[in-house]
């Protein structure tokens, strides 16, 4: 959703009876809604070099982010790595962007970010075609591995995904010396920060807190979090 308009867009994947319940809505049916709360991504324009990792449910953010991205392509350089353990949500398409930094037939892209001209590469252990063997970390190790000091002055991480998968990425970060900004998850039971449900543990300029993923979040320095 952008300021000038008046709708919004919410991608969902029915788990549950809620969102079954959701999914049987007919257009003109009425939902209340409360938001937008919590805390997005913040990308700087003094590193316009976006390295945007999705892992599974993870890869929703990381498009709308490239959406953001894309609205003013003269100043951002994004790049997105997806891996998934299941089926993508999408059919892979053979990317016609050149990744000189990967082999040939690391070629599968999102047809979605292939269209609006974002580079998107994707992993998966479970040898997809066209699809690089190994973890999103992996193929961003070696995009990373292949840019040059100044490159690297210029570029910013965001990820979304399960933990185990985001730890990982803030260690590759850290390695690099780069910024990192993750999304978390968290079981939310009211969202507007009253019940203290969704806490995480960070790093905070007093000392160690438990901050609240529903308004302090989602989005949080990767460095700050104690994973």
């Amino acid at each position: 959703m952008r300021a000038s308009d008046d709708w919004i867009e919410v991608l969902y994947k029915v788990v549950g009876e809620g969102l079954n319940l959701l999914a049987r809505k007919l257009p003109g049916e009425l939902i209340e809604i409360l938001g937008p709360i919590g805390q997005p991504f913040r990308p700087s324009l003094a590193r316009p070099n976006c390295l945007m990792i999705g892992g599974g449910v993870g890869i929703p953010p990381m498009v709308f982010l490239a959406d953001r991205l894309h609205a003013d392509a003269s100043t951002w350089n994004p790049l997105a790595v997806f891996g998934s353990e299941t089926p993508f949500p999408f059919t892979l398409k053979k990317s016609s962007l050149p990744t000189p930094w990967l082999d040939d037939n690391i070629s599968s892209a999102m047809p979605l970010l292939e269209s609006w001209g974002i580079p998107s590469r994707l992993t998966s252990l479970s040898n997809f075609e066209g699809c690089m063997n190994g973890y999103v970390t992996d193929l961003a190790d070696r995009w990373l591995a292949s840019l040059a000091d100044n490159e690297l002055a210029a570029t910013e991480i965001f990820a979304c995904g399960p933990k185990p998968m985001l730890k990982a990425v803030a260690e590759l970060a850290s390695g690099y010396g780069l910024p990192c900004q993750v999304s978390l998850e968290e079981f939310m039971a009211c969202a507007v920060g009253g019940c203290a449900g969704c806490t995480v543990l960070v790093e905070a300029p007093d000392g160690p807190a438990m901050k609240r993923v529903c308004v302090d979040g989602p989005v949080f320095d990767a460095a700050t979090v104690i994973w």
